[in-house]
């Protein structure tokens, strides 16, 4: 998410408060029964054809812009009808939802056997008068022939109303079902020692098509998996005490067999003579209560080609350092590479025959809070978040980690990632914009 975003959502919140009163505060009698979900199923209505044009639907008009509803064999769908976006199409609200937005669930799927689309969720605010559109999450890739469904968290009080944008334009057309909002406010399920509960940062998926953007989830921690580069773009996981004991580290390196058929799997002599580390993304020290979860770690779908001086210097130090906030602090980390190039000079592209991309940078989000329930709800504007962004190269192993201490916000403009995308909108506009200032032992 982008700091202008962040900042214009922050901007629309006060101003929704300002103008509709105190955002009602969350308790479980009351916000079950008052719950309301909106769905459109797109089932209603008549729109054969592409010219913009308005569609009278079940919840009210939407305008359809390079879109046509869609109730060919063609056309994948849960009903009688679904959207069809061509080009840049766009499915539009005509009206305001009353009571805000919560979080935002829709259905989305290839037209016939078209090629891939991306498109995106955009979200205007009446409190704001202005009639600007700000982005919601991330860009979404569709490549599958089946629906899927995709989740979007929004938490805007107010009267609200959105937009679906086809970003991809060309030939391939896109179906859209089944929107629903959920509206905000409603009580969410605790989240609590979930390794993915601070968001997906790229949107990874499983589906088989997502190749350098697949989701690979393991007890031990999530990795979004990028096929083409033999490495993680990014591994998520959460640690407290009980992930500590007395297992050894069991140096047990070895290819991933979990991956799809036909995947290349990265060996554990991939690296060798290559002058790079086999670096863990999640480290072994943080997984040592059992020998499955330590040994987990050793996984090559957790490494990623790191330079001696960064993994054994400032990277180390920092997940030695992220350990000591235990037994009284739980902690949330997000790390991941970016880039190519690395090494001295910064000049290795690849190793393992092209089949490993070396990355230029390295970097990692940790957030830290007392030990606790429902760990989504209890992180706030206060709560401390370290993030860094270090090179991958030589001459760094005696430099301190807090040397490369950044924004949230200035890694996901480098990586594209939504991070912490699953907190409120405020929080993260609070949180991803600063720059850690606690000790950096």
């Amino acid at each position: 998410m982008s700091k202008n975003l962040r900042s214009y959502l922050r901007c629309l919140f006060l101003l929704s408060c300002l103008a509709y009163g105190p955002v009602r505060a969350s308790s479980p009698a009351t916000e079950e029964s008052a719950a309301v979900t909106f769905q459109e199923s797109f089932d209603t209505g008549t729109k054969p054809d592409y010219p913009a044009a308005s569609a009278a639907l079940a919840t009210g008009n939407w305008t359809l812009t390079n879109a046509a509803l869609g109730s060919s064999d063609a056309d994948h769908k849960t009903g009688t009808q679904s959207v069809r976006l061509q080009q840049n199409g766009k499915l539009t609200m005509e009206f305001f939802l009353p009571t805000g937005a919560s979080t935002i669930t829709v259905q989305h799927a290839i037209y016939g056997t078209d090629a891939s689309s991306s498109w995106e969720l955009w979200a205007q605010s009446e409190a704001c008068n202005c009639n600007k559109w700000t982005k919601v999450g991330n860009t979404v890739f569709t490549t599958s022939p089946t629906l899927q469904v995709v989740s979007f968290t929004a938490n805007i009080p107010g009267h609200v109303k959105f937009e679906i944008r086809k970003t991809s334009g060309g030939a391939a057309r896109l179906n859209i079902d089944d929107f629903a909002v959920t509206e905000y406010g409603v009580v969410q399920p605790s989240v609590d020692n979930d390794n993915l509960a601070l968001g997906n940062p790229s949107g990874a998926t499983t589906d088989l098509n997502s190749y350098n953007n697949y989701l690979l989830t393991k007890p031990q921690f999530v990795i979004g998996y990028n096929r083409d580069q033999g490495k993680p773009n990014w591994v998520s996981w959460h640690l407290d005490i009980t992930n500590r004991g007395s297992i050894d580290r069991q140096d047990d390196f070895r290819n991933d067999t979990s991956l799809p058929a036909g995947w290349y799997q990265v060996q554990n002599t991939s690296y060798s003579n290559t002058g790079f580390d086999r670096g863990h993304n999640c480290p072994s020290a943080d997984r040592t209560s059992t020998l499955e979860d330590n040994s987990a770690t050793f996984l090559m779908t957790n490494m990623m080609p790191q330079t001696g001086d960064n993994n054994q210097g400032p990277w180390a130090a920092l997940e030695s350092y992220t350990r000591t906030f235990l037994p009284s602090n739980e902690v949330y980390v997000i790390c991941g590479s970016y880039g190519v190039g690395g090494g001295a000079g910064g000049l290795i592209t690849s190793i393992d025959q092209g089949r490993v991309t070396v990355p230029k940078r390295t970097w990692k989000v940790i957030v830290i809070l007392p030990v606790g329930d429902n760990d989504v709800a209890r992180i706030s504007a206060t709560t401390r978040v370290i993030a860094v962004d270090m090179p991958n190269t030589t001459g760094i192993r005696e430099t301190n980690w807090g040397t490369f201490r950044t924004s949230v916000d200035a890694i996901e403009e480098a990586t594209g990632y939504d991070l912490l995308s699953k907190l409120p909108l405020e929080v993260q506009a609070a949180l991803e914009s600063k720059v850690d200032a606690g000790p950096a032992l």
